[in-house]
């Protein structure tokens, strides 16, 4: 099964909540994430069966990956059951978490046990007043680097470290996060800071390109390419000479990677996206719920990705190049079908 622009599909993100207990600024900022901000009803998330027959007809149609995301996918009860029926689904290769951390040290074990294969833990900073002014929320360093360690002794390996790098945030905290993986089994990965959604107040001039994050780390810890690891690897990989160990730095803005973009998202409430900056996505729970047999359901994922021509990071960086104003158009929130 292949798009407009002849792309598979080989990956599916699953969202099963549109809740975080943080309010990261980039992603859900209190300001629009308030004390007054309506979450989608119990009622209306998809229930683990829906989620697992739905990842079934996908997986028959070239799914080999999933990654389960939020909102902070921790959150939502039970979550080892889904990690169980998705790991046992034919074609399902890896089912993957990504996480703030914070629930990660009481549940890591749980989940390995449950058939979770590896997850990637989200930290912008080693020191807690950047993480405080970047989660918008008094939460310890401490606790996110022993859900870290708890993932590794779980053996959800490999254990990947996801930072996104803004200029004037946390951007001085590069180094020191290189330096605390150096030479660990973790895997740091830098991303540039992306417009997603359309809440987060995103500027270009906020934007550290990889490049620019390579150079500095190479500065104090020399880097050499790597090949990927597979065809559509999103992070462009280095190692360090010195045998330190790698990074991934994913090159979102500067350099998209849309034309080897395999990814479908899937909402909490069952709507599936094609791209991360989407404006809208497709009903799925209405034919889950309306009766519909899986055969009914193929031919509408069949149809929703053919006809799929989504490349809205490289339409941005073409516009960028030729002079063009930027161009400004609602997208869906990021906690709402996970990154």
């Amino acid at each position: 099964m292949r798009d407009l622009l002849d792309r598979p599909l080989h990956d599916l993100r699953i969202s099963v909540t549109d809740r975080c207990n943080l309010r990261c600024r980039y992603c859900m900022p209190r300001e629009v994430y308030g004390p007054g901000h309506v979450f989608l009803p119990r009622s209306e998330l998809l229930s683990f069966e829906e989620i697992a027959r739905l990842t079934r007809v996908l997986a028959d149609q070239g799914v080999q990956k999933l990654r389960l995301t939020g909102g902070e996918p921790l959150l939502r009860r039970g979550l080892e059951r889904l990690v169980e029926m998705l790991a046992g689904i034919d074609g399902i290769r890896e089912v993957a978490l990504t996480t703030n951390g914070l629930l990660l040290a009481g549940k890591a074990q749980s989940l390995a046990d449950a058939g979770l294969s590896r997850v990637t833990v989200s930290l912008d900073a080693l020191d807690d007043a950047t993480l405080h002014a970047i989660s918008d929320a008094p939460i310890s360093t401490a606790r996110v680097l022993e859900g870290i360690d708890a993932a590794l002794s779980a053996g959800l390996s490999p254990v990947k470290v996801n930072m996104v790098v803004r200029r004037g945030l946390n951007d001085s905290s590069v180094l020191a996060m290189a330096e605390r993986f150096r030479h660990r089994p973790q895997i740091l990965r830098l991303i540039e800071y992306m417009d997603v959604g359309s809440s987060n107040g995103w500027r270009a001039e906020d934007v550290v390109a990889g490049a620019e994050i390579v150079a500095s780390i190479s500065e104090h810890w020399p880097l050499e390419p790597v090949a990927p690891s597979y065809a559509g690897e999103v992070a462009s990989r280095y190692r360090y000479r010195d045998g330190g160990g790698e990074i991934g730095v994913i090159h979102s803005v500067s350099e998209p990677f849309c034309a080897s973009c395999t990814r479908a998202r899937l909402s909490a409430d069952g709507k599936l996206f094609t791209c991360l900056f989407a404006r809208r996505g497709h009903d799925l729970r209405a034919l889950l719920r309306g009766g519909a047999d899986d055969r009914a359901i193929a031919a509408r994922t069949r149809a929703i990705w053919s006809a799929r021509g989504d490349r809205y990071s490289a339409e941005r960086a073409l516009r960028e190049q030729s002079g063009e104003a930027r161009e400004h158009r609602q997208k869906v929130e990021m906690s709402y079908i996970g990154g």
